[in-house]
Formats: C-alpha cells, structure tokens, sequence
C-alpha cells in the first residue's frame, strides 16, 4: 500500500460520537487484516504514529487533529462458528452483533443495544452496562502487534480484563502506545428464546431513552464509577452520584455541558472545542477529591 492512498486532513469529529476534533494528517479506513498491516508498514516507512479507531464513542480528540495516521477499523465479518459461538470482527458495530445475536436466538449481549461502538472498542475498555460486561462473552481475542506486525490470539486470562479496563487500554493509557490492535474475537453466548431476547432489548432501549442524554453529542460514561470494600465486598458508587453531589450537574464550559439528565456524560452543546471538556473532567475530579476523597478514573481516552 502506497502513502498517497492515505486521505489527507480528515476531520476527526466526524468519526467521533462526541463531534470533537481536529484533522488527521493521515486517514484510512480499513477492511480486511491484509489493509491494516500494509497501512502499518506503510506508516512505520515514514516514521508516522499510527492510533487505531472503532466507532469513535469513547475517545477525545484535540481541537488541533493528530499528527499522524488514524487507521478506522471497518473489517465487519460476522458468523456462527458453533451453535453459541460468534467469530466476530473488531469491525462490526453494537447494533448489527445485537441484531445477529437475536435472529440466531443467542443472549448475553442484549446489553451492548444502543452503545455507539464496535466489538474493538468494547473490548479495549471492557465495556459494561446494567451488571454486564464485554468480558463475559469473550472466549478469546486475535490481535495484530504493531511492532512485529505478527498475528496471535489470546484468551480471555490473558487480556487482563478488569472495571471498564483491558491489557489493550493499560498500554494505550500508560503511555506506551497501542501496542496491539485488536482484529477480532470469538465470543460464547448463551441459546435463549428470541422473544425474550427482545424484551431485554427493549427494556434497555427504553432505558437509555430515559435517563441518558441521547439527544446531544457524547461519548458515553466519562468516568469509571469507583469502588470501595465493605465487609469483604466491592460496592460501586455511581461516579454520577458523587459529581451530582458536588453541584455539578448542567455546569457548563464553553459549548460543553456536564449533562443535566445525568452527571456522568458530558455532553457537546453544538460548539464544544475538546479543551471545554477536560476543563469539565478537571473541574470533576477535583471537586469528587475534595468533597469525598475518591479519585475519579477517566473512562475517555484522550488523544
């Protein structure tokens, strides 16, 4: 794959659930494991960082874009490999797995209805909702390392998956790059009756419609809810809880607002620059400090 099949200054708020971001030096969509490793030896040639993006739903950009290449995983395979086990790609977003999953009579991902991401992204934080994690399904992972350019598989031990976290997000976190991309997984669920799987999913959307601020632009949950040991048990608090409590709740910043309908989405007004947003997680943090002692983590990734 040559350089000038790379598209040039794309905006990357397009590509993001929060609408938020500068141009990407470099842009390209990928669909198969034969486009991604050529665009990363591509890039490896000219020396060019490389940030891997799914569906873009838990991630900030800078108002001044990436200097580098953004490679959007669009590989987008789905099937059944046994009676309740799915190869899926990193590719495929919430909607069509939930979908395929319930015309194939399969629970245990009724919960992932309504998250704007994809199979990566929700493995890469371990997404998690109404007492269900990616996790639970996950029987093992195919990842590409960027530095050998090697694929391989891990299991679900050894992803080092943890709250709203992952062996992948750690390295991404720490500093120390994307050192793997995830290509693909195989997931296990659970047969179910189809009409009951619906009802799940429904209750789920109709949920979300409720008490989410769907209406504006957001990336989800921005902080991972805390928590804490009571008599040899982990309780959560709901990090919404604790922001709410430090009046916070519809406090603004510039185009930015910590959401009136819940404290933990911070949402994009229409105008919102990315510094408007962590000025918001700063003011967040510092506050939930103050008042309860707890250290909020960032469930975003900032880059």
């Amino acid at each position: 794959m040559k350089n000038n099949i790379f598209q040039k200054n794309i905006l990357l708020k397009n590509y993001t659930t929060f609408k938020i971001g500068g141009p990407a030096k470099y842009f390209l969509a990928v669909k198969n494991k034969k486009e991604l490793i050529e665009a990363i030896k591509s890039a490896k040639k000219i020396k060019l960082p490389v940030f891997i993006l799914g569906g873009g739903s838990n991630v900030l950009f800078p108002d001044k874009g990436f200097n580098g290449l953004v490679i959007k995983m669009e590989n987008s395979k789905l099937n059944l490999l046994s009676r309740n086990t799915v190869y899926v790609e990193a590719g495929v977003n919430s909607a069509k797995l939930v979908k395929f999953a319930t015309d194939n009579s399969l629970s245990g991902i009724e919960w992932f209805t309504g998250i704007p991401g994809t199979v990566g992204g929700a493995i890469f934080g371990n997404a998690q909702a109404f007492g269900f994690k990616m996790s639970d399904s996950i029987e093992s992972v195919e990842v590409l390392n960027l530095k050998t350019l090697k694929l391989f598989k891990l299991s679900n031990q050894q992803c080092k998956f943890s709250l709203k976290n992952s062996i992948f997000k750690k390295n991404a976190v720490r500093g120390t790059g994307q050192n793997f991309v995830i290509v693909s997984a195989v997931l296990k669920l659970k047969k179910g009756k189809k009409q009951k799987i619906k009802e799940r999913i429904k209750e789920y959307i109709d949920y979300r419609k409720k008490c989410h601020p769907i209406k504006f632009p957001s990336a989800g949950s921005v902080f991972v809810n805390p928590e804490k040991k009571v008599k040899n048990k982990k309780e959560i608090i709901h990090a919404a809880y604790l922001i709410e409590s430090c009046g916070l709740k519809g406090k603004k910043s510039g185009g930015a607002q910590i959401s009136e309908q819940h404290a933990n989405f911070i949402v994009n007004l229409g105008s919102a620059k990315a510094k408007d947003v962590l000025h918001l997680i700063k003011l967040a943090k510092q506050k939930v400090k103050k008042m309860f002692n707890i250290n909020l983590e960032q469930e975003i990734i900032w880059r």
